[in-house]
C-alpha cells in the first residue's frame, strides 16, 4: 500500500511501520493501494467565506464565526467552531444565533471572496488545464498525463497544491481523489477540514454498499421518498437490482442509479463551465404582503440581473420569480419568454404578472427574487421587429440608459420606479 506525506510530499511504496513520514516525521499520511494511479480529483475549500474572514482577522481564530446578512437573513457560511453548536449553511440567522448566541456575525464581502477564489483556481490551472469549476471555492481536476511535466504523480501534485494555497492565500482545502467525478466529490467531504481521502476501484463497491441513496448524484428528497416506498434505503440495495428492472421502475433515472450504485460515472471533467442561470434576490426587513411593495422591490433586482446578462453576453429564455413565505416555504414560478431578452423591463413585466397570482394580500413574504433561465447567446436577444417603431421603445430606452451609464456611471440615470 503506497503512502504520501501531505506535509513534505514524500511518496513511499509502503506505509512506514510507525505511521510517520520517513522524511519529515509527520503523521499526516494518506495511504491507499491505488494512490499512484488515480487522477480525477475534487478540491473543496474548507468553510471558505469564514476561513477568508478568519485569515483577515486572526483574533477570530478560535471563535465561532458566521458569515451572513441581517437577523432575518440566512447563514451563508460558518466556521467549524460554529458547526459544533449546530450552525449550518442556509440556516435562518435567528436559529443560528439561538444555537450559538456568542458567534461573531460578519456581513459577506463577495468581491473579496471572488478575488481569493480566482487565485485558488489559478493555482489549480498550474497543474492541469482540465479544471471544471463548480462554485467559487470548489472544482474538479483531471490530472491524467500530467506526471511527466510535473515530475509528480497526481496525488503528490494535489498535496503540493493545497500546501501552496494554504501558505500563500491563507485558505485550507480538502481533496477527494478517485477514478471518476462522482466518487471524487464524495471523497472530498470524508475528511474535512484539511482532508485527503481516496476511493479506488477496488474499494468503491464496499464503500458505497451501506451508504444512504441520498448520497447518489441527482437523488433528492422526492426520489428518496420514491425509493423508500419500494423498500430501498441504501446503495447496496440498488446494486442488487438488475439494470433493466431499475429502468422499468424509474426510467432514465433508473439507468443512472444502476451505474452510480456500481461506482460508474462516465462524465468527463469539462474545463468550460456554462452558466445555467443568473439571479438576484433580497430578504425583507419585515414580512411583506402588499403586491405594489413587492413589485417595487422586484424592479432593482431585474435591473441587476439584466446588467449581469449583458456583461456575460447572455439572454434569458425564461423568467423565474422566487418567493419565500414567512414560514420559509419557497415558491418558484416560471414563464417562457416569447423571445430571449436582456431587458430589465421585460423581466420585470413577466415577473410582475407571475407575482400578481401569488400576492393575495394575506400571504406574508420574507424574500423575493428574479432569475434568468434557459440562457442563450446575446445575439438572439431583443431583435428589432417590423413594428419596432411602436413596440421597440423599451429596448431603445434601456440601450440609451446603458450608454449613459457606461460613460458617466450607474448613478447617472435611472427610471422613476427606482426612486424610493
Amino acid at each position: 500500500m503506497s503512502a504520501l506525506c501531505r506535509d513534505c510530499g514524500r511518496f513511499a511504496a509502503a506505509v512506514p511501520a510507525d505511521g510517520r513520514c520517513g522524511e519529515c516525521g509527520s503523521p499526516r499520511l494518506v495511504a491507499h493501494a491505488e494512490l499512484a494511479s488515480l487522477a480525477i480529483a475534487h478540491i473543496d475549500c474548507d468553510a471558505f467565506y469564514a476561513t477568508v474572514e478568519k485569515r483577515d482577522r486572526p483574533d477570530l481564530a478560535d471563535l465561532p464565526v458566521i458569515v451572513g446578512g441581517r437577523e432575518r437573513g440566512v447563514v451563508l457560511a460558518c466556521c467549524y467552531v460554529a458547526r459544533l453548536y449546530g450552525v449550518r449553511s442556509a440556516m435562518p440567522m435567528f436559529k443560528a444565533l439561538a444555537a450559538c448566541p456568542h458567534a461573531v456575525v460578519i456581513r459577506p464581502d463577495m468581491a473579496k471572496y471572488r478575488e481569493v477564489g480566482r487565485a485558488v483556481r489559478a493555482e489549480m490551472r498550474r497543474l492541469t488545464p482540465l479544471v471544471e469549476p463548480l462554485s467559487i471555492d470548489e472544482a474538479f481536476l483531471d490530472l491524467s498525463g500530467t506526471e511527466p511535466a510535473s515530475g509528480m504523480n497526481p496525488a503528490q501534485a494535489l498535496a503540493a497544491l493545497v500546501r501552496r494555497v494554504e501558505a500563500t492565500l491563507g485558505v485550507t482545502a480538502s481533496i477527494g481523489l478517485s477514478y471518476n467525478k462522482f466518487l471524487a466529490k464524495i471523497a472530498s467531504d470524508l475528511d474535512k477540514p484539511r482532508g485527503f481521502a481516496v476511493i479506488g476501484r477496488g474499494d468503491a463497491a464496499a464503500f458505497l454498499a451501506d451508504k444512504p441513496v441520498g448520497l447518489l448524484w441527482g437523488v433528492g428528497a422526492a426520489m428518496q421518498r420514491r425509493l423508500a416506498a419500494d423498500g430501498i434505503a441504501v446503495i447496496g440495495q440498488l446494486r442488487a437490482l438488475d439494470e433493466r428492472e431499475l429502468a422499468r421502475r424509474y426510467g432514465k433515472m433508473g439507468l443512472r442509479l444502476a451505474h452510480l450504485a456500481r461506482g460508474d460515472d462516465a462524465r468527463r471533467v469539462e474545463p468550460v463551465s456554462h452558466t445555467k442561470s443568473i439571479s438576484a434576490e433580497t430578504t425583507f426587513a419585515r414580512d411583506e404582503t402588499d403586491a405594489q411593495s413587492l413589485a417595487r422591490t422586484l424592479w432593482p433586482l431585474c435591473e441587476e440581473v439584466a446588467a449581469r446578462l449583458k456583461a456575460a453576453g447572455l439572454a434569458a429564455g425564461t423568467a423565474t420569480l422566487k418567493l419565500k413565505t414567512a414560514d420559509f416555504r419557497i415558491r418558484t414560478r416560471s414563464r417562457k419568454l416569447a423571445d430571449p431578452t436582456q431587458l430589465a423591463q421585460t423581466l420585470f413585466q413577466t415577473a410582475r404578472r407571475l407575482l400578481a397570482a401569488e400576492a393575495d394580500g394575506a400571504t406574508r413574504f420574507r424574500l423575493i427574487g428574479i432569475g434568468a433561465d434557459a440562457l442563450v447567446g446575446a445575439e438572439t436577444a431583443d431583435l428589432p421587429t417590423l413594428f419596432d417603431r411602436q413596440d421597440g421603445r423599451p429596448r431603445r430606452l434601456e440601450q440609451a440608459m446603458d450608454d449613459i451609464k457606461a460613460r458617466h456611471g450607474d448613478a447617472a440615470v435611472r427610471l422613476g420606479r427606482s426612486v424610493p
